[in-house]
C-alpha cells in the first residue's frame, strides 16, 4: 500500500503545480485561449452533490461577501468601532470600552455563543463541544464536560439560548461579546444594572442594528470602496462568460439600490485606465437585479411582499403588477425606467422568489444556481425551501487547503500515532485481564506486572507525543480554534452544514471563471470507517 500512496502523492504534486498563471498577473479565465489548465488547489471548486451546469439556465449571486469581498482588517474594524460607539453613547456602557481594540483574526466562522453562560464554543458535526472558552479564558476539560457533557438530554445549541457565528460579518460582534464577558467578570460595577451575559449579547446585537439603520458603515464604504472591498478583476469576465454561454444572470441582495450601485460600480465599472465609472454600465452583466430582498424571507414562495421597480437614475420606486410595469396615478401609460441602457436589465426592490422565477421564465427551481456566503440566509433556505442548486463562498478555504497540502505528512504521522496508541491500549487491557486469573503463577504474575508497567509508561509517552503533535498541527491553522472544517478528528459543525446544504463550495466567486460554464461537477466518493483499512486510506 505504501507504493500506492507514493503514486497518489506524485500525481497530486503534478496536479498542484500545473496551474494556470500569466506571469503573476492573475489567473486566466476558462474561455481565454490560455484557459483550461489545471487549477491551483486554493482556487478549486469542491463538489458535495453532482451538478451538471448544462441543466442550469440562470446563475444568481448575492452581493455582500460574495461578489463584494470585504477586507476584514478594515471593514470588520469599522463595524467593531461603530458598535462600540453605539454601546457607549446609545446604550449606556462604560466609556472605557472606547479604548478597546479589535483583533480581526481571533474569531472564526462556525463558532457558537452560549448567551447565558458567556461561553464561545466550537463543536463537531455531532454537536459535541471540542473547544470552549469563557470570554478569552479556555475552559478546562472538567468544566467543559460538566457544563455540556453531563446532561440527560442533548442540547440543540440553537436559538434563543445560543447564537451561531455563521457569517464573516458576525465575527466582530463575537469578539466584542467575549470582551464584554471578561469585562463583566472583572468589573461588575462598570456594567449597566441588570446586564447579565444574555443581556450584553442582546445589546451588542442592538448596537450592530443601529449601525446598519443609520447608514454609518455604508456611508464610509461608499466614500472609499477600495479601502474596504477587494478588487476582483475576474468578476466581469466571469459574468460575460456565463452570459455568452446562454445563461441568465441575476443579483439578489439585501442592500438597497443606492449602496448596491456604488459597490457594483466599483467591482464591474472599471475603465481601461483602472479608474471606476459612476454610471449604470454594470447592469449590462445582469438580466434582473433585486435589491432590498429581505433574505431569507425572500425565498419563501408564500411571501406576499410587494415588488417595486427601481428607476436607477433617481432611485424612485415604481409600482408593478408582479413585475409588469403599471401606469402611475395620473398617467395613462406605464413609466419605463432608464430607456437608454445598452442591455435590458431591470432593477427591483422587495418581492419574493415567485416574482424572480416569473421575470426569468424559470420552469424548474433545479435550473437555478445561486452563489452566496451565508449558510442560513443564502444557502440553506434556497436549497431546502426551493430546491435551487447552491454554491457557498468560503474565503477562508484558500488558506486552509494550502495548509492541508503542506501538512499532509504531519497528518499521516498523527494517524500513525493514533493507531500506535490504540495498539498499546489493547495490549494493556489484555495484560490486565490476564492478571485477574487465579491460576497465574507468582513468577509469571511478576513478569506480567513488569510488562504492564512498561506498557503504561510507553502509553503515556506516545499519548503526550500525539497530543503535542496534534496541538501543533491544530495551531498552524488557527492558534485558538484550529482547522475551520475540523473539530478534533471529526468534521466541524460548520463543515457539516457546508456538506448538507451547499452543492458546491469554493474560496471566491470568481473561481467559476476558471471552469467551463458547461462543466459536470462530480463529488468524490464517500467512505465509511470500515472501508479505510481495506482500501488503504
Amino acid at each position: 500500500m505504501e507504493g500506492n500512496h507514493k503514486d497518489v502523492d506524485d500525481v497530486m504534486l503534478q496536479f498542484k503545480h500545473k496551474v494556470c498563471n500569466d506571469d503573476g498577473q492573475g489567473l486566466f479565465i476558462w474561455s481565454s485561449p490560455q484557459g483550461g489548465c489545471q487549477i491551483d488547489i486554493g482556487k478549486r471548486i469542491f463538489c458535495n452533490r453532482s451538478l451538471n451546469m448544462k441543466n442550469i439556465v440562470a446563475v444568481g449571486f448575492d452581493m455582500d461577501y460574495t461578489l463584494a469581498q470585504y477586507m476584514p482588517e478594515t471593514f470588520e474594524s469599522l463595524a467593531y468601532e461603530g458598535t462600540i460607539r453605539k454601546l457607549v453613547y446609545d446604550l449606556g456602557y462604560h466609556p472605557e470600552l472606547l479604548d478597546w481594540t479589535f483583533d480581526w483574526k481571533y474569531m472564526v466562522r462556525g463558532l457558537v455563543l452560549d448567551k447565558k453562560r458567556g461561553n464561545i464554543l466550537k463543536m463537531d458535526r455531532h454537536k459535541y463541544v471540542k473547544v470552549a472558552y469563557h470570554g478569552f479564558r479556555e475552559m478546562s476539560k472538567e468544566d467543559k464536560v460538566g457544563t455540556y457533557g453531563n446532561t440527560l438530554t442533548r442540547d440543540s445549541f440553537d436559538e434563543p439560548d445560543y447564537a451561531l457565528i455563521d457569517t464573516l460579518f458576525s465575527l466582530a460582534e463575537a469578539y466584542l461579546f467575549a470582551q464584554l464577558v471578561d469585562f463583566r467578570d472583572k468589573n461588575p460595577s462598570k456594567i449597566p444594572d441588570g446586564a447579565d451575559y444574555s443581556r450584553m449579547y442582546k445589546d451588542v446585537r442592538a448596537a450592530v442594528d443601529l449601525c446598519h439603520r443609520d447608514g454609518t458603515l455604508k456611508q464610509m464604504v461608499a466614500k472609499d470602496p477600495k479601502k474596504y472591498i477587494n478588487d476582483d478583476t475576474s468578476i466581469v469576465p466571469m459574468l460575460k462568460m456565463l452570459r455568452d454561454s446562454g445563461r441568465s444572470t441575476f443579483l439578489v441582495t439585501n442592500s438597497l439600490w443606492d449602496y448596491t450601485n456604488i459597490v457594483m460600480n466599483f467591482l464591474c465599472g472599471r475603465n481601461m485606465d483602472g479608474s471606476t465609472t459612476s454610471n449604470f454600465d454594470w447592469l449590462q452583466y445582469f438580466d434582473v437585479v433585486i435589491t432590498g430582498s429581505a433574505k431569507p424571507g425572500f425565498f419563501h414562495d408564500d411571501n406576499r411582499a410587494n415588488l417595486f421597480e427601481v428607476e436607477p437614475e433617481s432611485g424612485m420606486l415604481l409600482n408593478t403588477d408582479n413585475g409588469t410595469p403599471m401606469p402611475q396615478v395620473g398617467s395613462t401609460s406605464p413609466r419605463f425606467p432608464l430607456k437608454g441602457l445598452k442591455k435590458t436589465c431591470r432593477v427591483f426592490q422587495g418581492g419574493s422568489v415567485g416574482h424572480l422565477h416569473k421575470l426569468l421564465s424559470i420552469e424548474s427551481s433545479s435550473q437555478v444556481l445561486y452563489v452566496g456566503d451565508h449558510i442560513y440566509g443564502d444557502i440553506l433556505r434556497s436549497k431546502k425551501v426551493l430546491g435551487w442548486r447552491t454554491m457557498l463562498v468560503v474565503p477562508e478555504l484558500e488558506r486552509e487547503v494550502k495548509l492541508l497540502w503542506e501538512l499532509r505528512d504531519t497528518r499521516k504521522q498523527l494517524r500513525l500515532l493514533r493507531n500506535e496508541r490504540d495498539l498499546i491500549e489493547d495490549d494493556i487491557h489484555h495484560l490486565k485481564w490476564s492478571l485477574k486469573f487465579e491460576g497465574v503463577q507468582p513468577d509469571e504474575k511478576q513478569m506480567l506486572a513488569t510488562e504492564l508497567s512498561q506498557l503504561e509508561s510507553q502509553k503515556e509517552k506516545v499519548r503526550l507525543r500525539h497530543q503535542l503533535s496534534q496541538r501543533e498541527c491544530h495551531q498552524k491553522f488557527h492558534n485558538v480554534w484550529g482547522q475551520l472544517m475540523k473539530a478534533g478528528y471529526q468534521n466541524s459543525r460548520f463543515a457539516h452544514q457546508v456538506e448538507r446544504f451547499a452543492c458546491l463550495y469554493t474560496s471566491q466567486v470568481s473561481n467559476l471563471s476558471l471552469y467551463s460554464p458547461d462543466k459536470y461537477y462530480r463529488p468524490s466518493e464517500d467512505f465509511m470507517p470500515h472501508e479505510f483499512d481495506i482500501l488503504g486510506m
